[in-house]
This record gives structure tokens, sequence and C-alpha cells, in this order.
């Protein structure tokens, strides 16, 4: 009997998946790092989608808290010298 390989989107042309006599690999091409042993190409490809699921809910959890942030009315811009949120009554300036 054998498995069928699904097929990755688009969205996995970041990725490779390696074989070595110990098991199976993938790569992330953004930074080199790869991630395994896993016993088949099928649970490296499991890891893989896993790993790009996370990393997209935590995009989509910064977009909340800024989002919940701007219905809050709290400002967005804290002081790197105080560690204050900026006040709505004075005038930021940057020394640059």
């Amino acid at each position: 009997m054998t498995q069928k390989i699904p097929t990755t989107s688009a969205d996995f042309d970041h990725t490779r998946i390696i074989e070595r006599p110990d098991g199976f690999y993938w790569q992330d091409d953004a930074d080199g790092r790869e991630y395994g042993p896993f016993q088949t190409m099928l649970e490296a490809a499991a890891d893989m989608q896993l790993a790009d699921d996370e990393a997209a809910a935590e995009e989509a959890g910064a977009d909340d808290l800024r989002d919940t942030g701007d219905l809050l009315g709290v400002p967005d811009w804290v002081d790197p010298d105080t560690g204050q949120l900026a006040d709505d009554e004075r005038t930021r300036t940057d020394d640059h």
C-alpha cells in the first residue's frame, strides 16, 4: 500500500525537505536552520506546516494587540528614555 505524498503550497517555497541516513529534516531558507530528524517525510511536512501555523498565529496576535490598543485609546508610542506612554497634550519631538 502506498501513501499519497501531499503537495505543498507556494507558501512553502522558502523551505525544503532533506533526506539523510538518520531521517528526514526540513530547512527554512530564511534563517538556514534545520529541524529534525523525523522518521518519515510526512512527519517532516507536518512539522513544517505546524511551524508555519504558529508563526501566522503570533503575527495575528500582534495585530490583534495593536487593534485593541487603538480601540482603548492607548498611545502606540513609548518614550524610550522613561518608558512612559505618550501624552496627547504634548507634541512629540524626536532628536535625530
